[in-house]
């Protein structure tokens, strides 16, 4: 449902209410009560959970466009993170009822057990229109079964929220402290299995880290050693790293570079081989000297076709990002490596004289796609060939 008025339509338990004035109004779900943040959309038909724990979500509340969520219901596998990191999510239709030998809990259930409130009945393809054309919006999701909503209230509430440009959000989706990761990828047989004699040693600075991307380190004969976002060079050098991971994370990558940038510079300069994926990408562009900015619409989805201009190979990638490296900020020494299909974006770079890379897609992709899964064998590549000399 959706009404330019503020009189709920009959039927009405929840509504989402734009910066801008715009009411949709709905039906709710998950938990009841307000939530504040960035309205994004994801195109995604599978892996809903994964996505709703991905920590690259602080912040934000996801517009589902695929209408049937809740079909596979969820399980305490399927997550990235061990609770729900993006604020709340709309659908169009209701939570379908799970039909899967994995499932565990109603999609409902879950998410009135970790707090996260959502709407569905929602217009979602005017709501999508409505983001590409003008930009991603701040909203107010309010979920309240009488049917009692203040809309000028909740109007004022998107308004005075201040947005994702400027914030470091970050050390709040980082680990508080170190440890050490041995879980390797799943396997319809077995589930996840478990790292065996390591060969090579990674440290991974969590700036709001994935569990796949650790995984994927591990199914690689990784010992993966999982550090705070703001530790030191000295003390990640210390530990004698075979090669050093910047993750993926939430918010404005300039607002958490004030303290990561002259971390990974430093690391940079160690003549260690490093790999960064999204958040990661976009501060070790600015620790070589490069910006970047904020995207009126952002990357979301897992159909995303990105080329490898190294190789000329085309790969469908998963995207989550509202910032991007301005590609031709890029110093002379930095090639660009891997550029989006859909709108010519840098999407990846190498350091020219130095085992330094990065792309801004998502190369652990859970559920998939699994195109991109060669970054971090080019990564284990790196530290093989560093070791060997």
């Amino acid at each position: 449902m959706s009404s330019p008025t503020h009189t709920p339509p009959p039927g009405a338990s929840a509504v989402l209410v734009l910066a801008d004035g715009s009411v949709f109004w709905g039906r709710g779900v998950g938990a009841r009560g307000e939530v504040v943040g960035e309205v994004c959309f994801n195109t995604s038909i599978t892996g809903y959970q994964e996505i709703m724990t991905d920590p690259s979500y602080a912040g934000q509340m996801i517009t589902f466009t695929f209408p049937h969520i809740g079909n596979v219901g969820t399980n305490d596998e399927d997550i990235e993170n061990a609770t729900p990191v993006a604020l709340g999510c709309i659908l169009r239709q209701d939570i379908t009822e799970p039909s899967n030998y994995r499932a565990q809990k109603h999609f409902n259930d879950w998410l009135t057990e970790h707090g996260r409130i959502g709407i569905a009945g929602v217009d979602t393809r005017r709501l999508t229109k409505r983001i590409r054309n003008e930009g991603a919006p701040n909203g107010v999701i309010s979920h309240n079964p009488d049917g009692t909503f203040d809309i000028p209230a909740l109007i004022a509430m998107a308004n005075d929220w201040p947005g994702l440009e400027g914030m470091d959000l970050a050390k709040d989706n980082s680990c508080e402290t170190g440890y050490e990761w041995d879980e390797t990828l799943w396997t319809r047989e077995g589930g996840y299995g478990a790292l065996g004699n390591a060969k090579h040693h990674v440290v991974a600075i969590d700036y709001g880290v994935k569990r796949n991307i650790l995984r994927n380190l591990a199914a690689l004969d990784c010992k993966v050693s999982v550090v705070p976002a703001d530790t030191s060079a000295e003390d990640i050098l210390a530990m004698n790293p075979d090669g050093v991971f910047l993750s993926n994370g939430p918010g404005d990558p300039a607002a958490t570079g004030t303290y990561a940038v002259p971390t990974i510079q430093k690391l940079m300069d160690s003549g260690k081989p490093v790999f960064g994926i999204c958040l990661g990408h976009q501060m070790m562009a600015l620790a070589l000297g490069a910006k970047t900015q904020k995207m009126d619409v952002g990357h979301r989805g897992a159909n995303h076709p990105v080329k490898d201009t190294t190789t000329g190979v085309v790969e469908i990638t998963s995207q989550n990002h509202g910032f991007v490296v301005d590609k031709d900020s890029l110093p002379d020494h930095v090639e660009a490596t891997h550029f989006s299909l859909f709108d010519g974006s840098l999407a990846g770079l190498r350091v020219k004289d130095k085992p330094i890379f990065a792309v801004q897609y998502h190369p652990e992709a859970s559920p998939g796609p699994h195109d991109s899964h060669y970054l971090f064998k080019r990564f284990v590549g790196l530290i093989e060939d560093a070791k060997s000399r």
